[in-house]
């Protein structure tokens, strides 16, 4: 199992306000309950994170983002896309299949 403790997280939605804000809280109530302490946790609109995403280990995204991030998952950057970007549960049942939980 990879730590995820020290890693680099973001959250991506459209405009990177409403969406993106209750994915990272979401993905913060998953790392509480695990006593996860990532270095950066933090959310941005898909135009932003499409940049910045090579600097983070994880990105998290609706599906239909996906693609946007295929240059990230190129350069070694986990993408989680989500089908419930709200939904704690899914995040966690994730971050296992990646190996992370």
């Amino acid at each position: 199992m990879a730590d995820l403790n020290g890693k680099k997280i973001l959250a991506c939605c459209a405009n990177g306000a409403g969406s993106s804000l209750m994915m990272e809280k979401a993905i913060d109530k998953v790392f509480k309950k695990y006593g996860v302490k990532p270095a950066e946790l933090r959310h941005c609109p898909v135009s932003e994170g499409k940049t910045a995403a090579r600097n983070y280990d994880i990105v998290f995204c609706a599906k239909t983002f996906i693609k946007t991030f295929e240059d990230a998952q190129k350069s070694g950057t986990l993408v989680i896309p989500l089908k419930n970007v709200m939904s704690a549960p899914e995040i966690e049942k994730a971050l296992k299949e990646n190996g992370y939980l």
